[in-house]
């Protein structure tokens, strides 16, 4: 997580949970000319409907205005978290264990770069990532991006 991401993940997280929800990630990316501040949220249900976004939306776009975290424009997105929500936080891998998860690498370990299975371990430096019975080690930074794998061919 960015400094810019931590700052304002810690000025609105209670915000966020005093309307019902869970801040899940935050995050600050720069697409093409314009930067995009995006807040995932959650709730115990994990039904995030249109309504959802707008009420937070409106809520923390005020607070940004007031505390101004950010000096260049941005456009603020809500939205949920999703079924493939991704994981990049200890707290988020902690959640993940024994779910299966695709995880892609910086650096090819053996011939791929790209890893689909149940994640059975998080630990320090690295997760550990069970694969067809057999298991596999991979450095935290080594993965440049993970996520929940739900499988769309079962619904």
């Amino acid at each position: 997580m960015t400094k810019t991401e931590q700052i304002v993940k810690d000025m609105v997280a209670q915000t966020v949970e005093n309307l019902g929800f869970t801040l899940y990630d935050v995050m600050y990316v720069k697409e093409s000319s314009e930067w995009y501040l995006r807040l995932f949220i959650d709730k115990d249900d994990g039904k995030i409907d249109l309504d959802d976004c707008e009420k937070v939306s409106n809520t923390v776009s005020e607070l940004l205005d007031e505390k101004d975290p950010i000096s260049e424009s941005y456009n603020l997105e809500v939205s949920s978290c999703g079924v493939e929500r991704h994981i990049r936080e200890k707290e988020h891998f902690l959640m993940a264990i024994g779910k299966k998860i695709e995880v892609k690498t910086y650096k090819a370990i053996g011939k791929s770069r790209e890893f689909v299975g149940v994640l059975k371990d998080y630990l320090d430096d690295k997760i550990i990532l069970e694969i067809e019975n057999n298991e596999l080690e991979i450095s935290l930074d080594n993965i440049a991006g993970c996520k929940l794998s739900y499988s769309w061919e079962e619904l």
